[in-house]
């Protein structure tokens, strides 16, 4: 119960394809850049918790995500996993070591059944907090 679960998705064709969201908001938020940001909750339920408007937005809201519910953050290893966008997840490892002293990141794919649901770019950062 205190695995922080947070992801988003650069394309929201596949959260459409798989019945997440209606196909007018796949595409007015694809041409917007609209990056939603969810997370497991304590139910162990999928939860759209905020949208962020590009890559810099997105990675703003996951430091402070970090911020808010993070156990000790200086002393652990979080992981970030990534549907082909190795890119951003080095960058927001990157962000994560010196904006918080993150004392280590692990990189890894998403794996193919969450990848065939949320699609390429899809970023997720796991990491011990408080509470999920």
């Amino acid at each position: 119960m205190h695995i922080c679960h947070w992801f988003s998705v650069s394309d929201l064709k596949h959260l459409h394809r798989g019945g997440r969201v209606s196909k007018t908001v796949a595409i007015v938020g694809s041409v917007l850049n609209i990056k939603p940001v969810m997370h497991v909750d304590n139910k162990g339920c999928l939860a759209l918790v905020s949208k962020a408007r590009g890559k810099k937005s997105l990675f703003k809201v996951f430091v402070d995500k970090v911020r808010e519910t993070g156990y000790d953050i200086k002393n652990q290893t979080m992981f970030i996993s990534h549907g082909d966008c190795i890119e951003d997840a080095r960058e927001l490892a990157s962000i994560l070591k010196k904006e918080l002293g993150v004392k280590d990141v692990i990189i890894n794919y998403v794996g193919p059944v969450i990848g065939a649901h949320s699609g390429p770019g899809t970023l997720a950062m796991f990491f011990v907090g408080d509470c999920r």
